[in-house]
């Protein structure tokens, strides 16, 4: 029996139940649903959030990050076969939305301690044809440093943030145009609102943020069609519109966002004090509020005993995730490549519950069940 559940988005979503159910209705009661205003103040709310200009809301998390690097090619700052370093242990939207735009992405290895893209190993990646970076916000914890922002300007590259599980992160150093929230600090952000995500939809939902006008209006264009006004098409572009019921469901939750990024900093407390056994690596500690913990991973050598045993205790888990980029069989192009790091993140990482699902006191006796672990 699970005693603790690893999420259960009913319970999350009771909170706002009421609140939701009217903005539901009042997106129905509008008669507009393709746009409108739920949508707009969705992007107005955003770009306050992430302090930058333009904010797009799209159809999910992955036609953000598509969106994106199409704009860059449709403007001319990138073209097909040019190369994109974004790190090898990611999700794999990540990767598939420099390959659907006939780009090549370039594998970097991860730092072990917090998980995310070795900036200290870019350098050595960028060839002629590299034009950008996506830097990936692996759960929760902000991907940036001044390095990064120094190998920008030095090859003239574009960095795309990849703030699908990080929203109202902020980085120790600021960004390129001043920001220091995550999705603000490059050149454009892809945010996704998964259900599953610290602020979610009830469906799929994402929105891109940028501080380049250029780029949102090519951006804004291409989610619809292409058309830059009605019935004339700038670009062959897509449809990948944001529903305005997500985004009125979202303007009900995105002014949560604090209370919920303090309730998982507690719980991820709890477990940094609290955990103590040898056998499980916990996560680097964050400092001030770069780290949003959409995800808490530990790391265990014998990942399947390790499991079972919580499973046997009634602690529920994850694995975020399991098979690397690399080796998923639509990239076998990239199988040969030696990436050890991530191989060893793949298989040993281990998602404990870390949701509203989870009290502090159900957070404490996980603790003490981890500690009881023998490897």
């Amino acid at each position: 029996m699970t005693k603790y559940p690893f999420l259960d988005l009913a319970t999350i979503n009771a909170q706002y139940a009421d609140e939701i159910k009217a903005a539901v209705n009042r997106v129905i009661d509008s008669g507009r649903y393709i746009g409108g205003e739920e949508v707009s103040n969705l992007e107005n709310n955003l770009s306050s959030l992430c302090n930058a200009p333009y904010a797009i809301g799209v159809s999910n998390g992955l036609d953000a990050l598509r969106l994106i690097f199409r704009a860059y090619i449709e403007l001319g700052f990138m073209k097909l076969g040019d190369e994109i370093i974004v790190p090898s242990n990611t999700y794999i939207a990540s990767i598939l939305a420099i390959s659907d735009n006939g780009l090549v992405p370039r594998l970097v290895e991860p730092d072990i301690a917090t998980y995310n893209l070795d900036s200290n190993l870019i350098e050595e990646a960028i060839t002629p044809l590299t034009k950008g970076i996506l830097t990936v916000h692996l759960y929760g914890r902000v991907a940036w440093d001044m390095k990064l922002v120094e190998l920008a300007h030095k090859y003239n590259l574009k960095i795309v943030e990849d703030n699908a599980q990080a929203i109202g992160a902020t980085a120790l150093c600021d960004g390129l145009y001043g920001s220091n929230v995550t999705g603000a600090l490059g050149d454009a952000g892809a945010f996704s609102f998964y259900p599953t995500k610290n602020i979610g939809a009830l469906g799929d939902a994402g929105a891109v943020v940028t501080h380049d006008k250029e780029l949102a209006e090519a951006i804004r264009a291409l989610r619809n069609y292409g058309s830059d006004y009605q019935y004339h098409n700038l670009y062959a572009g897509l449809n990948c519109r944001l529903d305005p019921i997500q985004a009125a469901i979202l303007n009900v939750k995105l002014p949560h966002l604090t209370e919920e990024t303090q309730y998982r900093q507690e719980i991820a407390d709890i477990y940094e004090h609290e955990i103590s056994n040898n056998a499980v690596i916990k996560p680097l500690k964050r400092e001030a509020n770069e780290q949003v913990w959409h995800q808490y991973i530990v790391r265990v050598a014998n990942r399947d005993k390790f499991r079972k045993y919580l499973s046997n205790n009634g602690v529920e888990t994850a694995i975020h995730y399991p098979t690397p980029p690399h080796k998923q069989p639509c990239y076998k192009q990239f199988a040969h490549l030696h990436l050890p790091i991530a191989e060893k993140i793949a298989n040993e990482v281990v998602s404990l519950p870390i949701t509203r699902c989870t009290t502090p006191v159900d957070a404490l006796e996980i603790a003490q069940i981890i500690n009881q672990y023998i490897p």
